[in-house]
Formats: structure tokens, sequence, C-alpha cells
């Protein structure tokens, strides 16, 4: 999601916004749904999400990667080296879509990590946020002001590939090679895309879930040993995609998590447009809460972590959200399996000692 600028007014008629708020009740919900067994209610709900992606399930497709090696980065002081490639590949049957491979040197099968991009409002690059691009000095400048900005200075599929992972970030569309998209179009295109019986934030729900089970059947990478992590709009990615696809065995979302009513306050992004229709399934909280499909997940090892001075994220919503999820996963007694944290000095960011956190995470449970 984006920087707030000015507060947003509350649209529509006075008492029209809070009249529909109070009106959700999300009855699909976990422990709200007439539905007491689990696994009933996981297919179920996983199925509702389905149905409201509107975009159709595209694994009839086939992928016809292309790849290009590129300089490896050698074994040094400072980790383990790894091999580097561009991939071009159909995720689903309307285009092509580009993007990194990293390989650790050595014999796998190894672990993977499906790497998803922020929004950000920042179009020129995609994949470039995550992984040091090696094929556009133009694009080298832009990702290290934002690896500067957001992480540390550091790019954390680099990171992640020394440290033994399988690393696969892609452009979504409108950014990198598959855009650039202007931030007041974004909301043109979900129009258009909404007019011709499709979503934007399907769209791209779908091409996750397809990238993960492009990553899982690698032969380099253990299928059972497949991670999904984001940042922002990346952390979205990351639980969405691991409640929709068994491909991903754990997942880590950064500075992304919310109730839904509590994020719906003037000044929110979400009431601004444009951003937010990456993020939107029509028709969806009539069913479930955000957390309610991040739960579609459980009992899967999963992490989340907020920034206490995280603007786009009233700390009230990130409380709900959290004892919705703790809820779940302690019904299933998989609590354990579960790591909630706020950073109480952090904003809308994805540190040198956040990384290392979720790092220390993945190698215990991937």
């Amino acid at each position: 999601m984006t920087s707030p600028s000015a507060p947003a007014p509350v649209p529509g008629p006075p008492g029209l916004h809070h009249v529909l708020k109070d009106d959700l009740t999300f009855p699909l919900a976990w422990g709200t749904s007439p539905v007491r067994d689990f696994d009933a209610w996981r297919r179920a709900a996983r199925g509702k999400v389905g149905e409201l992606l509107v975009v159709d399930d595209q694994d009839g497709t086939p992928y016809a990667p292309e790849f290009t090696a590129g300089p490896a980065v050698p074994d040094d002081s400072g980790g383990s080296g790894f091999t580097r490639e561009s991939v071009t590949l159909s995720l689903t049957r309307y285009g092509r879509t580009r993007g990194v491979l990293l390989t650790p040197y050595g014999t796998g099968p190894f672990p993977a990590v499906l790497l998803l991009h922020d929004h950000g409002s920042r179009f020129d690059i995609g994949k470039e946020k995550c992984v040091r691009p090696w094929y556009d000095d133009t694009r080298l400048a832009s990702a290290e002001q934002w690896a500067a900005r957001h992480f540390g200075g550091r790019f954390v599929g680099d990171e992640l590939a020394r440290r033994g992972h399988v690393v696969l970030c892609l452009d979504a569309l409108g950014w990198g090679e598959r855009g650039p998209l202007a931030y007041e179009r974004q909301q043109e295109l979900a129009s258009n895309l909404f007019h011709l019986g499709s979503s934007l934030a399907g769209l791209h729900a779908r091409e996750d879930q397809r990238a993960a089970a492009f990553l899982a059947g690698l032969e380099r990478v253990d299928a059972g040993r497949v991670a999904a992590l984001g940042f922002s709009m990346g952390g979205y990615r990351a639980w969405q995609a691991a409640a929709l696809s068994d491909r991903i065995a754990v997942a880590a979302s950064v500075c992304w998590m919310t109730g839904l009513k509590e994020m719906m306050v003037p000044g929110n992004n979400t009431l601004r447009g444009q951003s937010a229709f990456h993020m939107l399934h029509p028709g969806l909280s009539r069913h479930l809460d955000i957390p309610d499909v991040a739960s579609i997940a459980a009992p899967k090892p999963m992490l989340f972590f907020h920034g206490g001075h995280d603007p786009l994220f009233p700390a009230d919503g990130v409380r709900t959200a959290y004892d919705k999820l703790r809820a779940v996963w302690h019904s299933q007694g998989a609590g354990h399996r579960l790591r909630l944290k706020t950073w109480p000095d952090r904003g809308h960011v994805f540190d040198e000692e956040m990384q290392d956190e979720v790092h220390t995470w993945l190698a215990a449970v991937l």
C-alpha cells in the first residue's frame, strides 16, 4: 500500500458507511460458520474466495518457461554464492511474465521462497525491489534507493539465496517490465477489468498461486519446503498465497494484516481507491474478514509482523486481526506455529533486524 497524504473523507451519504460496516458479520468465519469440521470449513472458505476472485483457475495453461543465465554471485565472506537467471513464463493464458530465479550453489533439492514485491506507488521496479538487478543500470539505481528506504539497504532475495534458498520473484501486472503503471490510472485498470468480467486483485491472486506451483515443480526445489514471503502488498500476497495454495508450506507477512472494519477509517488508503484495487475482491467481506481469509492457511506455520508506528494499519485493526488469527491456530492445537509480533518503534518497513528474525524463523519451520 502507499503512504497516506491528506485524509480521505468517508464516501457516501452520511451514515451509509457506518450502516454498511455494521452489516458485516463475516458469517463464514471459523467459529461463526455452522461448519464445525475444520477441514470442511477450509474447503468451503477457500471455495468462496476462489469464486469471488472472478478470474478462472489457470492450471491448464502451460508455463513454457524460458531461462536466461546471468552472472553468478561467488562465495565470499558475506555468505554462500548463488546463480542468477531471468525467467519468462505464462502464469495465465493472458500473457507472459518476467521474473528472476536465484539458486544456491550446492546439491539440491533446496528449500524455496516465493518472494512477492510490494506496491509503494513505485512502478518502474517490481522484482527489482527484492532482487538486485544485474541486467539494467537504470533499474539498479531505482532498486538501490528502494532497498535503502525500506529494507535497510539489503536486497531480501539475495540474502535468502545466500542462506540456501531458491528464490523466485516475478513482476506483478503494472510493475517493472509489465508496466510502469501510473498511480492515477490504477482505478482505471481495475474498472476495465471489472467491466470485462475479471478482477485486478483476482488476477494477482491467481498468478501468485501459479507461481507457487511453478516454483514447487522445479527439480532443484524441495516441493514440501516452499515459503511465501512479502512486505506491504507483498505481505498481503504472501498470506493470501498460503491460504489459497497447498504448494505453500509456510508464509511470512510483514506490514499487511488488519481487520477490515478497523482499516476503513478516514485517512486510510483503502478509502482513496487506486492502490486498494490490487487487494480488493468485491463481495468477499460479506462472508469473511481479512484475517478469516488468512486463517484458511491454518495450521501451517505463519509469521505476521507489524510496525507500531505504521500509519497504514491502525493498532486496533492489527489487534483484532491478531486475536482472530490466534484463536484459529489455537483451536487446531497449532498456536506454536503462529508467530505474531508488533515492533513498537517501527513504521512501514522491513529492516535488517526484522529480516534477521524472519530468517531465523524460516530456518526453524521450513
